[in-house]
């Protein structure tokens, strides 16, 4: 197991967070590519929808390149109950490895997958899931950490 990589990110409003905020808890750290687009909608809602069942075991937090004001738009369009962190000069999802060759429409271009991490309260990632299909992933989450937990 590896030690989650430190970070230091500002959310939708503008406060700062780091992974020692979480320290002793667990946390579910996901990237997605951009806001208020399909996919990361629906990722992002289904996050919201399962927030009563997922908050009981960990915090969510989302991370983008997206803008602090961005991030704002989109959580209150959206009525997410959850941070958003702002990535701008994508350091952070970098050193989780979330920022690779992307293709759209025959072009190619370095962009944020979907990835997301569960990070145990000692700071370990416990659970990777690269390639996210965001119409089932909060659903998956909740039972790994069901059983991540389970099993300390």
């Amino acid at each position: 197991m590896k030690f989650a990589s430190d970070f230091k990110l500002p959310d939708q409003d503008g406060h700062m967070h780091s992974l020692s905020d979480y320290s002793g808890k667990w946390l579910v750290l996901y990237f997605y590519p951009k806001d208020d687009t399909p996919g990361c909608t629906t990722e992002a809602c289904n996050f919201r929808d399962a927030r009563a069942d997922i908050e009981m075991m960990a915090s969510v937090v989302g991370v983008s390149k997206d803008s602090v004001q961005s991030h704002k738009r989109f959580s209150e369009k959206y009525h997410l109950n959850f941070t958003l962190l702002s990535d701008p000069d994508h350091k952070v999802i970098e050193a989780y490895e979330s920022w690779k060759p992307k293709k759209f429409m025959g072009k190619e271009f370095l962009g944020t997958v979907r990835n997301t991490f569960i990070i145990s309260p000692t700071g370990q990632i416990v659970k990777e899931y690269l390639g996210v299909d965001p119409k089932n992933h909060s659903t998956e989450i909740i039972a790994d950490l069901k059983k991540l937990q389970s099993e300390q």
